[in-house]
């Protein structure tokens, strides 16, 4: 097969200068929630913050993120963040206004109403990490990438994936409930095997999927428990790559939405496994999304940010055997994203 590059259209300086300033408005959003004291916990070498305030006789914890110079330059200033919502939500939507006329894709009503009530209920910020062709959609901003409709696949089934680990140390849980805000969209859970437990649920309406993941570090990939949450969710190996140290984005919705993202070049590479492990079958339509995506990504990343997908690629070749097997397997079917990933190994490059 010969190499083909896919065709590669870009957002300009203006529509990118909008989308990081709109992202920055979402992070001073959410910390100027802060109801009381803000506190930090380590656990090993990592410090997390958490919001500290009272109810009547009860003391409550609200997970603000993991430490960074970021976070704490937002928290010293979240009083008068604080004074300034009203302002930030005024131009949050002006920036969104000035996106759409920039042609970004965004988000339709369907995908952006449901995103938005997650969000509120606090699945990102409780761990949740939007993955799949929802989420190839929101790097749209970050990559500034111009998609068209046919390389966005639009499809409205959500994946949403965590750490279990993770999911169990935040100390807090999603309000209200994700059945209770599937419910409120006319979503029914899809019975398992295993009876009680539930990660999938499906709009009546429409046939929509939204469902839970996380990795699995077993032979087997069945079931976890993702306690922040408060669902279950189907566990798949490979997934740990994707999801590590994930960005926060905004995703193109009314006023913005602040969700999290895997890295896009760990998005990229993983997008080559999953290609593989779908080679075969009925699955083997989406297998050639998934390298078309790739190849899109690899495209926009070897220019932009080589060292980042360099990294990516030897981090996921330095797993093992069967992930250098799958790799090498989807590559021979992406002439394209081999040429480029050979390119930036090369010594002389």
């Amino acid at each position: 097969m010969a190499e083909a590059a896919p065709p590669i259209r870009r957002h300009s300086a203006t529509a990118l200068a909008a989308y990081h300033d709109l992202v920055s408005l979402l992070l001073d959003e959410a910390v100027s929630r802060i109801k009381g004291t803000p506190t930090p916990r380590s656990r090993g070498t990592r410090t997390y913050w958490y919001d500290r305030y009272r109810i009547g006789l009860e003391t409550k914890e609200r997970y603000l993120g993991e430490e960074s110079e970021e976070l704490l330059r937002r928290i010293d200033r979240h009083e008068t963040l604080k004074a300034e919502r009203e302002d930030r939500r005024r131009e949050r939507a002006r920036l969104v206004r000035l996106l759409r006329s920039e042609r970004f894709l965004g988000l339709d009503s369907a995908t952006g109403s449901l995103l938005a009530a997650f969000e509120r209920a606090g699945v990102f910020r409780l761990g949740g990490v939007l993955v799949g062709t929802t989420g190839f959609r929101v790097y749209e901003g970050e990559l500034g990438l111009k998609l068209t409709l046919d390389q966005a696949a639009i499809t409205n089934d959500i994946d949403i994936a965590s750490f279990e680990k993770l999911s169990l140390a935040m100390g807090e849980s999603v309000l209200p409930t994700i059945g209770d805000v599937l419910r409120d969209f006319k979503f029914d859970p899809v019975p398992d095997l295993d009876a009680g437990r539930v990660w999938r649920w499906r709009q009546t309406r429409s046939q929509t999927l939204v469902e839970f993941l996380a990795p699995s570090f077993d032979a087997e990939e069945g079931l976890r428990e993702l306690a922040a949450l408060g669902v279950s969710a189907q566990s798949l190996h490979y997934l740990n790559f994707l999801i590590a140290d994930p960005i926060q984005v905004a995703a193109v919705y009314r006023d913005g939405i602040l969700a999290q993202l895997p890295r896009p070049e760990r998005f990229a590479i993983h997008k080559l496994i999953v290609a593989d492990r779908r080679r075969e079958g009925p699955e083997s339509l989406k297998a050639r999304k998934d390298r078309l995506q790739a190849d899109l990504m690899i495209s926009v990343l070897a220019e932009d940010r080589p060292t980042d997908l360099l990294e990516a690629y030897e981090d996921a070749m330095d797993r093992g055997p069967r992930w250098r097997e799958r790799l090498s397997r989807s590559l021979e079917q992406s002439p394209f994203a081999a040429a480029q990933l050979q390119r930036l190994t090369s010594p002389d490059r």
